[in-house]
Order: structure tokens, then C-alpha cells, then sequence
């Protein structure tokens, strides 16, 4: 069946972040029949509601993920959840365990319920590249996140929702992302402060993250774990590629600026994973991205993984930006302002 946004009725939790503001706007623009918002930060859906205030197809609501009576409620009569919500800050999680595992885990497991109750068509959860071979309690949160969307397609009914997964890569210009942190330091005259000269990440924008969302909605058969292929950068090429572009907007020389080498967060790792190994045996190669099927088969229909544009049936070895070829100085710098993201 192809899916159509225009008759769809969508709910995106965590509409107030990063992700959620970007998937609300992208989702508007498909003209659905109805858009609800849900979020448990009150300053934030005020002010959104009103930029939207001349919407009338869209609804926001304040509410929590962990309340399974609230998911109830606000997953009457929707066609599609986009599930954005959850605790992504690495260090704030692990100093405060229950809390992810209260949102990350217990609230993913609410959505799921809700969306069984209601006979929502698809639900699509937001993960995170932290879920590849976790280190810390928020990627072990992610993943099980992860765990439970593949279990529940698992276990559906012929017919029933389908239930599938994205990975992020690092989102440039988040809220969350290293951008906003080197401009504010570059501002004011330095240091800009790196972990380590080799550390390597995977690099997307807000749009083709918020883009690998809308897409996988309607490429997802079920249980599958959507992941975008992306450029690789040096977070030192970065840092340097910002202050040659910024120091002298701030009245600076790039060589003014000190670059401190303050070394790795704890549980931080020097390159970025998206897939591993294991992953790599089950995944299937498309144009534009990798798509994992679930290790464990469904337990009522044999489902059968075929999408356009494969360009292969497996991955060639696991996704991980210590073997992708790094962006040079000049690519990544023409990069960042195709995207405008050296204004801030």
C-alpha cells in the first residue's frame, strides 16, 4: 500500500526539540489531515503554539511520554506516531539513570502500547547512533528503545501496525551538537576546546535527519532500523574550518585563537558507529541508506523485505567512521555553507 500523508493523522512526541520542531514543520508541509504535537517542556509548546496559532490542523498538547494514560488519550484517531521524545544528554543520564530508562525504555513501551490499542497504521521511533554497541546508560536506553520497536512488529498481527526504527548520525546545528558550542567559544576569542585530534563523527543536517524520518515512514515494511548514509568529518577539521570562517567576524585572527586539547568524555569513543558487525550480515543496501532487518523472524506473517533501489543485499563491512574516508578542510567547508550553518 503507498503511503499518503495527505490523509494521515500524525502525533510526534517531544515535538519541542530539535528533531520535533523540524519533523513538525516537514510533516505540515505534506498538508496532513490533522498534526498533533506532544511535550512535557511548558515554556517551549507555548511559544510553538504560537508560531502555529494559524494552523488550524495542528494541535499541541503538554504531556508526558511516561504517562501511559496521557499516550492513550492522545493516540486516539492517529494514523502515524513520529516518536522524537526522549533524554539524549550522555552525562545527565548517566549521573541520573531511572530517568531514561523511565523515557527512554518505559515511555517507548507506552507509545507501543497506545499504538496497539488504537490500531495506529505505523510508528516510527527516533533512535541513535549512542545504541550502536553502547558505552553509557543513554545509548543502552536507545537501544533497548530500538529492541522493543523490532519485538513489537514482531509480534503484531497480520495486518497491524508497523512498527520501525532511525538511527541519527551527529545533527549539525542542534541544540545538542558540538556547532553552537565552537561558535560561542570562537565569540569569545577562545579556546576552543577539543577531546582528541583524531576523533571522527558522521555528519547530517537537521533536514536529512528530520528527511531519513519522512522516508522511512513510507519505505518501512517492519521491525526494520533505518540508517542514513553520511559524510565523515574530523571534529579538528571542523574546530579549524570554523575558526579560519568566524574568528574574523569577531574581530580575531585565526591564529589568536588557542585550540586546547581537553581530551575524550568519559564513555565517549574516537570514531562513530552506526552499524556493526553483526548488523552488517542482515542489512540491506539502498541508494541512500542502509536498512537493518530484525535478527528474530515475526512470529504471525513471514514478512518479506524487498524495497526499490537495492543496490546490494548485505552491507560490505560494519558502518563506522574510523574506515570512511574523511571530508578534506575545503569539502567540508563548502559543506557547511551549502547549509548555511556558519551563521548562527
Amino acid at each position: 500500500m503507498t503511503w499518503s500523508w495527505e490523509n494521515a493523522s500524525v502525533l510526534i512526541t517531544g515535538v519541542c526539540g530539535t528533531v520535533g520542531r523540524e519533523l513538525l514543520r516537514q510533516v505540515v508541509a505534506e498538508h496532513p489531515r490533522s498534526v498533533r504535537g506532544l511535550d512535557n517542556n511548558e515554556s517551549e509548546l507555548f511559544f510553538l503554539r504560537e508560531a502555529y496559532r494559524d494552523h488550524p490542523t495542528v494541535h499541541l498538547f503538554l504531556g508526558d511520554i511516561r504517562d501511559k494514560d496521557t499516550m492513550l488519550r492522545q493516540t486516539e484517531g492517529v494514523t502515524v506516531i513520529l516518536h522524537a521524545a526522549a533524554l539524549k544528554h550522555v552525562i545527565l543520564c548517566e549521573e541520573s539513570p531511572r530517568d531514561p530508562i523511565l523515557t527512554n525504555i518505559l515511555g517507548t513501551q507506552n507509545v507501543i502500547d497506545a499504538a496497539l490499542t488504537h490500531g495506529v497504521q505505523r510508528v516510527l521511533f527516533t533512535s541513535s547512533d549512542k545504541a550502536v554497541n553502547p558505552t553509557n546508560v543513554m545509548g543502552t536506553s536507545k537501544l533497548m528503545g530500538e529492541r522493543l520497536i523490532t519485538a513489537a512488529n514482531a509480534h503484531r498481527a497480520p495486518g497491524g501496525t508497523i512498527f520501525a526504527s532511525t538511527r541519527f548520525g551527529n545533527v549539525l546545528g542542534s541544540r545538542g551538537s558540538v556547532i553552537p558550542l565552537f561558535m560561542r567559544q570562537i565569540a569569545a576569542g577562545g579556546p576552543v576546546t577539543l577531546t582528541d585530534t583524531r576523533m571522527t563523527r558522521y555528519i547530517m543536517t537537521l533536514q536529512e535527519a528530520v528527511r531519513l524520518v519522512m522516508d522511512s515512514v513510507s519505505l518501512a515494511i517492519g521491525g526494520e532500523v533505518f540508517v542514513t548514509k553520511m559524510a565523515v568529518t574530523r571534529i579538528a577539521d571542523l574546530a579549524e574550518v570554523m575558526i579560519e570562517e568566524l574568528a574574523p567576524r569577531h574581530g580575531f585572527k585565526s591564529k589568536e585563537i588557542e585550540r586546547k586539547i581537553v581530551g575524550p568524555k568519559a564513555g565517549e569513543k574516537l570514531y562513530e558507529e552506526l552499524m556493526n558487525d553483526e548488523e552488517t550480515r542482515r542489512a540491506i543496501e539502498l541508494e541512500r541508506y542502509f536498512v537493518i532487518t530484525p535478527a528474530f523472524k515475526s512470529v504471525y506473517e513471514t514478512i518479506s523485505y524487498t524495497y526499490e533501489n537495492i543496490v546490494q543485499g548485505s552491507a560490505m563491512q560494519p558502518y563506522n567512521s574510523s574506515v570512511v574516508p574523511a571530508m578534506t578542510r575545503e569539502e567540508l567547508r563548502a559543506y557547511l555553507k551549502t547549509h548555511h550553518l556558519l551563521t548562527p
